[in-house]
């Protein structure tokens, strides 16, 4: 249940699609995307949603070769952009990564998810410094958003700024009051604060409205 930068990095970067289909019917997908292919060559839109499925069945080199080709034709596919970025991440190319999120950003400035995608690039290059700078355009363009406020906090908490992570997981709570995970990542800058008591009465509350005490052990003990 803890929620790591990583996790919220996942939760916003992921491409576009519906998460709740299988490998086979990806595999499906693809097969029906090939066919079209055939038929239609030159068709970008299509090359575009074979690297979507590329990407949902972890074929990492497959889309960011195809991205390669669109961008070759479109030099400013932002889509072939985002999707090149994701699939270079997941190779560790993150220089790339990085290249491809900038580019992007310099044509839709204020897109979430590739700004995401760039801090959380610069993370994977130790630039954490570079990192909240964007987390900090991020609070700014996305003042309501709660889960932008989650992600600074996560990497202060990463860089041992707990006094300003909790303000910012006190920040995604007042817009996200019910959030669990936000709840446990508090508690949890509470304990580097010194400051048990608060983190124990922030777990209690999660076992009264259901959450299984076991789950919460490691924290529990912490809290003594």
């Amino acid at each position: 249940m803890r929620i790591k930068i990583i996790c919220i990095f996942t939760l916003l970067l992921g491409v576009t699609a519906l998460k709740a289909q299988t490998q086979k019917q990806w595999r499906d997908s693809l097969s029906a995307v090939n066919s079209q292919i055939a038929a239609h060559p030159d068709s970008i839109q299509l090359q575009l949603q074979k690297a979507n499925i590329n990407l949902q069945l972890l074929e990492w080199e497959n889309a960011a070769q195809i991205c390669n080709e669109v961008l070759k034709k479109d030099t400013l596919n932002l889509s072939a952009l985002y999707y090149r970025a994701y699939a270079n991440n997941n190779m560790r190319r993150y220089e790339l990564a990085k290249n491809d999120y900038e580019d992007f950003l310099k044509i839709s400035p204020r897109n979430m998810q590739a700004r995401l995608g760039l801090a959380y690039t610069l993370i994977k290059l130790k630039r954490n410094v570079q990192a909240l700078d964007q987390m900090n355009n991020l609070v700014e363009m996305f003042p309501d958003s709660s889960i932008v406020y989650a992600a600074r906090a996560e990497l202060e908490k990463e860089m041992k700024s707990y006094e300003t992570a909790l303000y910012d997981w006190d920040e995604a709570l007042k817009r996200e009051p019910g959030n669990t995970d936000y709840i446990i990542s508090k508690a949890e800058v509470l304990i580097c604060l010194d400051r048990k008591r608060e983190a124990k009465n922030l777990l209690d509350f999660l076992v009264r409205n259901g959450i299984a005490r076991g789950t919460l052990k490691e924290l529990y003990a912490k809290c003594k």
